[in-house]
């Protein structure tokens, strides 16, 4: 490495950040103030945003402002505001590369989601962007979708319906136009990585030649078991070795400049400009991934930071998050020097910019983003079946409801379906449901049901796409499972517990039409439901038995509080839940209420008898009154119940 003469300094345990306002820095020493005289070195300019979602009209409710220095708030989000920005920011730059560290698509509004994330991918072809590491979201459906249509434009099965929709210039789906990777994403037994684990990007140093850049892409540890990317064929390997694995031969390749881009994150403060007490799983591995690693730009948990690090040698490396839902757009400089293309660290520099709404939209995806909420509106709008009444979550005595039995009906129904052509194979064969249980009022967590099926009158009932996407569903799948009938039996035990004050919690499960069962109001918890009492397809409940069964993996995964499903065996995953819902819908053509009778009460006259009651959870609130994106308010949830999430092994917030 040349000598930097004048900018030379001794690196200290800690590097300097500042913020004062729009466009505020994190540098790494303060001589990287003056870098623009830094003539005799290349700069590289890296752009990165994280965690869009599909949002591109706008980042959703309290999550369209953001805090910066000084605790001065900022509008945000946008597709057609961000392709501004970018323009701006990338003009005069030789060297500039645009990237992401995942969960771009699998987006939790219906202009996304329900065109199979092909309006995201149309937006980010279009601003340009060059690479982007996977995140857990973009497992959500497959590895085969993932690799094969959202990569390739591979069709399945049913084009205009399921995919391949015409986008905003009328020309079928052909897939992205960048590539993604993940080093540590993996397929269980084979142990190959699914997608490349780095690239390799050449950046001009003038005099026509090159210097090369390493890109390393790390998925969050346990995609895999997360409950929208649970995928029984997969698995994550350890982000340190993995990093420094990767770091060392991207080094024996002559790369010397490297960048870590992982799909996990930190919290680091509420100033997007600056970070302080970081802390998290991103955080703790940048203190000790290899010091041959130039950045790490993290995602994944939703925050917004810019600060500087020290790696294991002392020498400072910027550690950055950008938000989420296109709230953001960090940039890094980088510094090399021509001839060896290693990173002059000292003089490298970090902002993070508000993708503010106070610019002309950029045209082209301003009309991209408008095609497709359009297309939204009118696809909403498709009839998929009829329904003779109303279904409500209204329950009875028992805690049965006509909307809980409909959705218990569906989930028997999704875990019946034969493997799509989009879904991965796995080694456990696909075997057909034979009851199934929804979470109707869980004591924790969210319920997937999100609201009631009203029949509309004016329309003689018909149901639409619009109306049966928005009534069940967080983007999770239905899973089969085999469990045991005596798991079935606690399962259903634990619908009861005591409450704080003294009373009793009851959190009942919707069963499906072929499952009736007794419970006993008079009887302690723990011992309110007898297997002689439990009837499966007119048979009574054999403990000893092996049963598959089909349920939410936010269910099967204990998120809702039902511990006794934990160690089931042979999962096999199903579609996503709305669009599945959906499929049902248009399966069965015409829905009707069933009797309220698969559920019966005994004893509920006897002196001490308790039903227990249900807490009743509405939609989490963002601060400023609006809704939280019910996939998120689930995640939050969670474990805890509480609007703050769950907290992992030393404090840290689960993300999303």
């Amino acid at each position: 490495m040349r000598d930097i003469g004048r900018r030379f300094f001794f690196t200290a345990a800690g590097a300097m950040a500042t913020a004062s306002a729009i466009g505020s820095s994190a540098y790494a020493t303060g001589h990287a103030r003056d870098a623009n005289t830094a003539d005799e070195y290349v700069d590289v300019q890296l752009l990165n945003i994280t965690d869009l979602h599909g949002y591109l009209q706008g980042a959703p409710g309290g999550n369209s402002v953001i805090t910066g220095a000084g605790g001065k708030a900022y509008t945000v989000g946008g597709v057609a505001y961000m392709a501004a920005h970018l323009e701006r920011l990338r003009d005069g730059h030789r060297n500039s590369l645009f990237f992401a560290p995942g969960d771009l698509f699998s987006g939790w509004e219906f202009d996304a989601a329900s065109f199979a994330d092909e309006s995201t991918i149309e937006a980010l072809n279009a601003m340009g962007l060059d690479f982007a590491s996977a995140g857990n979201h973009e497992f959500d459906k497959s590895a085969a979708y993932l690799t094969s249509h959202m990569a390739k434009g591979a069709t399945y099965p049913v084009i205009g319906r399921d995919d391949s929709f015409d986008d905003s210039t009328g020309k079928r789906f052909r897939g992205a136009k960048f590539p993604y990777y993940s080093a540590n994403m993996v397929w269980n037994e084979s142990g190959e990585t699914v997608l490349p684990p780095y690239n390799i990007a050449y950046v001009d140093s003038g005099r026509g030649h090159t210097l090369p850049i390493g890109f390393i892409h790390l998925t969050a540890l346990g995609t895999e078991s997360f409950p929208g990317s649970y995928q029984p064929g997969l698995r994550t390997l350890d982000e340190l070795d993995t990093a420094n694995r990767c770091a060392a031969e991207l080094k024996s390749r002559g790369v010397n400049a490297i960048v870590l881009s992982m799909h996990d994150g930190a919290v680091a403060g509420g100033d997007f400009t600056s970070g302080s007490n970081p802390s998290g799983p991103a955080y703790e591995l940048a203190l000790r991934v290899s010091s041959d690693i130039d950045a790490i730009v993290t995602g994944h948990w939703h925050c917004a930071f810019t600060m500087m690090l020290p790696d294991p040698n002392g020498n400072p490396r910027p550690f950055v998050e950008a938000g989420c839902y296109g709230q953001l757009i960090n940039e890094i400089t980088l510094r090399l020097d021509p001839d060896t293309g290693e990173v002059i660290r000292p003089l490298t520099t970090s902002t993070n910019h508000p993708n503010t709404r106070d610019v002309t939209p950029h045209p082209e995806l301003r009309s991209i983003a408008d095609y497709w909420a359009g297309y939204g509106t009118r696809r909403a709008a498709t009839p998929l079946g009829r329904q003779t009444a109303s279904f409500t979550r209204r329950r009875n005595a028992a805690g049965e409801s006509t909307m809980g039995d409909l959705v218990a009906d569906w989930a028997l129904w999704a875990g019946g379906q034969p493997r799509g052509p989009m879904d991965d194979a796995a080694a456990n064969p696909n075997i057909p449901a034979e009851l199934s249980v929804i979470a109707v009022a869980p004591r924790v967590g969210q319920a997937v049901i999100a609201g009631d099926l009203v029949r509309d009158e004016a329309s003689g009932g018909t149901i639409t796409l619009g109306r049966a996407w928005n009534s069940v569903g967080f983007g999770d799948p239905i899973m089969t499972v085999t469990v045991t009938g005596a798991q079935i039996h606690d399962a259903l035990e634990e619908q009861w517990a005591p409450a704080t004050g003294g009373g009793l919690g009851f959190a009942p499960l919707a069963v499906s039409a072929n499952v009736r069962y007794t419970f006993d109001a008079a009887g302690p918890v723990g011992k309110r439901v007898s297997p002689a009492e439990v009837f499966i397809n007119g048979t009574a409940l054999d403990p000893a038995r092996s049963y598959r069964l089909a349920a939410p993996s936010y269910t099967l995964i204990n998120q809702d509080g039902y511990s006794a499903f934990s160690g089931f065996t042979s999962p096999v995953r199903h579609t996503r839940d709305f669009e599945s819902f959906v499929e049902f819908v248009r399966t069965r053509q015409q829905l009707t209420p069933a009797p309220l009778n698969r559920v019966t009460v005994k004893n509920a006259d006897v002196p001490g008898a308790r039903i227990g009651g249900v807490a009743e959870r509405p939609q989490l609130m963002q601060s400023d009154g609006s809704k939280i994106p019910r996939p998120e308010a689930a995640l939050r949830t969670a474990l805890t119940g509480g609007p703050e999430g769950q907290r992992a092994p030393g404090g840290f917030r689960v993300p999303c």
